[in-house]
């Protein structure tokens, strides 16, 4: 049973979720044959200042 943890900064849609999900679930079909059924899948929102690149919060490197 897969389990697969996504973590994106916030401000997606809905819509644009299902369709992540939708494709993460096919390619994990395909490329280990387990059934759509048995995987379950997590999205995290992120905060924009509680992610970092390189030592710059995303919510910084936005402001630019």
């Amino acid at each position: 049973m897969p389990v697969v943890n996504v973590k994106i900064i916030e401000g997606r849609t809905v819509e644009q979720k299902r369709e992540m999900v939708k494709k993460i679930t096919q390619a994990i079909v395909e490329s280990i044959g387990v059934p759509a059924e048995a995987i379950t899948i997590s999205i995290e929102d992120m905060k924009k200042e509680n992610y970092a690149q390189a030592g710059v919060l995303r919510l910084d490197k936005d402001a630019k």
